[in-house]
């Protein structure tokens, strides 16, 4: 076998890569990381340089996976900052640093795709080691892979170079939900009180919601959208990397996976807007934004018009994004999310390896009580 590496996602024919893939993934398509780079949303300036690495046999692509050589930690979900300056008040070089994940994406998936070839394991192990080889050979202080899924991290575990982190997130799980009102039923009293109120609120006062499709939206359409996310980015004081030109191109390229709510006032004109992915199994909340600021919107475009989209589509998972433990509130409960690292540097390597023992233990707590303090009425929710 041989090992390549693409500069360019585009360097690699779509079905080649596609046919990787394991499931239906929105974010490990050709078309969602060939997009960030066409538009300009992965470029160097970033601190994103494509480093995409393919294993080939006889001139056949068997096995890939979404690299990049990172000159910061923006746009990550985990987050190293303290690793960084620790190793360069040491006299270390922490960046570049290799990472295997999707840009700005905190979303568990495939991240070893090898589709469902026979030697599928053994071709998972060799992606994994040629990581760390990269690493490696480009003298960088580690490689760091995020976000991967069960299978991947099993692959991981059994190389012990590799350190595992764990975080928390909040997913909403369907339970075989007929209705949104049979969801509500499955809450404590107080938490399904309070999801009408916010509801009843809103659609009493007028305010409409639609459920679109990426066809659904002309050029405009994303213009509005794309102004909405840029407006959520600057109240926070945050880059927003994507350009209008990349939700132009999921709208064309992925319009059966992408699901926009767009939120009308009482007066009929569009004011908020949630973007969504989704595949066959998981609803993937991803961006909002708002021109005005009206009590429960959020909750209403981010949650409850995903949740009800997930039970009408028979979707299993909801993930709304990182973060916010003020989610359990509305029927979402904490799952761990997990990472995984190699640090060449040995002594790097050690002082990580103590601190993420200590960081699992208390992550893991934190998700024990969380999970003690669940919205459902029943432990099975």
């Amino acid at each position: 076998m041989q090992l390549r590496i693409h500069q360019r996602l585009d360097e690699i024919p779509v079905e080649h890569w596609d046919r990787l893939r394991p499931d239906g993934n929105p974010f490990l398509s050709h078309a969602f990381l060939s997009g960030l780079e066409t538009t300009g949303c992965i470029r160097n300036e970033l601190g994103w340089q494509p480093w995409h690495l393919a294993w080939y046999r006889n001139h056949e692509l068997v096995a890939a996976l979404p690299a990049y050589l990172k000159g910061n930690s923006h746009g990550e979900f985990v987050f190293d900052w303290s690793w960084a300056q620790a190793h360069e008040l040491a006299g270390g070089r922490y960046y570049p640093k290799l990472l295997c994940a999707v840009p700005y994406t905190p979303v568990t998936g495939p991240r070893l795709l090898t589709g469902r070839r026979a030697d599928s394991a053994l071709l998972q192990q060799a992606l994994a080691r040629s990581l760390i080889s990269e690493s490696r050979r480009l003298g960088l202080s580690g490689v760091h892979l995020n976000f991967p899924e069960a299978d991947d991290r099993g692959v991981l575990a059994d190389d012990e170079r590799w350190l595992p982190r764990r975080d928390v997130q909040f997913h909403w799980h369907n339970a075989g939900y007929a209705d949104f009102e049979q969801f509500l039923a499955a809450l404590r009293h107080k938490k399904r009180k309070n999801i009408r109120a916010e509801r009843q609120q809103l659609h009493a006062a007028g305010w409409r919601f639609q459920r679109l499709s990426g066809a659904d939206l002309d050029e405009s359409g994303w213009r509005f959208v794309h102004s909405l996310y840029v407006g959520t980015f600057a109240e926070k004081g945050n880059y927003p990397a994507l350009s209008e030109a990349f939700f132009q191109h999921l709208g064309r390229t992925l319009a059966d996976q992408v699901m926009v709510c767009l939120a009308r006032s009482p007066d009929g004109r569009p004011m908020a807007m949630a973007l969504y992915l989704h595949d066959e199994r998981s609803l993937y909340g991803r961006y909002w934004g708002s021109l005005k600021a009206v009590p429960g919107l959020h909750f209403e475009c981010c949650y409850y018009q995903g949740i009800e989209f997930a039970i009408e589509r028979g979707l299993q998972v909801f993930e709304p994004g990182a973060q916010g433990e003020h989610k359990m509130a509305r029927g979402f409960l904490p799952v761990l999310t997990h990472s995984f690292h190699h640090l060449t540097e040995p002594a790097l390597q050690i002082k990580v390896m103590r601190w993420l023992e200590h960081e699992r233990a208390a992550v893991d707590a934190w998700h024990d009580q969380l999970l003690a303090r669940s919205p459902y009425a029943h432990a099975t929710g």
